[in-house]
């Protein structure tokens, strides 16, 4: 039996952290939301969580992280945590993504139970409708390649249109490289007989993938419910990272054409060109636009709340821990 009176448990409760408010937790949005960290043991003491290595001579050299600050941690390989630095992540709301090298690939995640449901609520609203899931995916071509296309265009045109401008891409790209005709070929059971562009495209998508599914994470969106891809738990990461390919990964894998290792290249490259706080805030913002078009202010992330409410076909959100039965003038169970 634990003494409650005794100095130590005096001293834990004394060093025992308060729950942030909610105008303290960060917005994804923000400049220092995403984190990433590999080779450390992230821990917390009485200052803080902090990120800590250790030298061969046993120095130890710690870095505290700002939690109140950030949205998502990105734990690469090497990295272990311990369980009260985890519990501080979690009262601030922030999400842990367990990721490969450089963030790419996304392992599993932890969302916090205060992380709002707004944006997988204005997912379920488009995708569950054809009208509304169609129009999305048209305003994802048009963020794609700049191009509008009619309101009335059936999704079999829209992929047939996308297929062109890839394919044009494509033939763009070998002439400026003088590499000849290229063609796209993913082939798993053939990895090692590709040529050098598709294996550096296809190990450029992958940290894209990583990239755009710690996003999707943070936000607090379900990366199933895709709205070109389906069938997959990664539909909408397919979908969103598309919106990239032919600004990032596909140019990169065409300069590696007589890389000899390209997939090694792809991903360094993919790492030192393009930075996690330079890309991560562009998908949130690409991501909520195509989720709530036709807004005029800005809206809010995936901020945590406070409180959970009650769902209402009238009005909408009721507040919860509330009794809505009877009161006690209008009926009285004795009766």
């Amino acid at each position: 039996m634990t003494d409650t009176h005794s100095p130590h448990s005096q001293s834990s409760a004394r060093r025992r952290i308060a729950a942030p408010t909610l105008a303290m937790l960060p917005r994804v949005g923000d400049s220092l939301s995403f984190l990433y960290a590999d080779v450390v043991r992230i821990v917390q003491d009485d200052t803080g969580v902090s990120a800590e290595t250790t030298s061969a001579d046993g120095d130890i050299t710690r870095v505290y992280l700002p939690t109140a600050a950030l949205s998502c941690v990105l734990l690469g390989p090497g990295t272990s945590i311990t369980q009260p630095a985890l519990a501080t992540f979690a009262r601030h709301g922030t999400t842990v993504v367990c990721s490969g090298s450089g963030g790419v690939r996304c392992y599993s995640a932890t969302t916090s139970d205060a992380l709002t449901t707004r944006w997988l609520e204005q997912q379920v609203h488009q995708w569950s409708d054809p009208e509304r899931r169609l129009s999305v995916a048209q305003r994802m071509y048009l963020k794609r390649f700049n191009m509008a296309v009619p309101p009335s265009t059936p999704l079999n045109k829209l992929r047939g249109l996308e297929g062109q401008r890839v394919k044009a891409l494509y033939k763009l790209l070998a002439q400026q490289h003088r590499i000849g005709r290229f063609r796209r070929n993913y082939d798993p059971s053939s990895w090692d007989e590709q040529d050098p562009v598709n294996l550096a495209l296809s190990s450029a998508n992958t940290c894209l993938y990583g990239i755009v599914h710690a996003a999707i994470v943070a936000l607090g969106c379900s990366p199933a419910l895709g709205f070109v891809h389906q069938g997959k738990q990664h539909a909408f990461v397919y979908d969103i990272a598309d919106l990239y390919k032919a600004e990032l990964t596909i140019p990169l894998a065409f300069s590696l054409h007589d890389s000899p290792y390209p997939e090694a290249m792809a991903r360094r490259s993919f790492r030192e060109e393009l930075r996690l706080y330079k890309l991560l805030p562009r998908i949130v913002t690409d991501i909520q636009s195509l989720l709530a078009p036709g807004e005029t202010s800005p809206l809010p992330d995936g901020q945590a709340v406070e409180l959970v409410n009650l769902w209402d076909p009238e009005v909408g959100s009721v507040p919860a821990g509330v009794n809505y039965g009877p009161s006690q003038d209008s009926f009285d169970a004795s009766r």
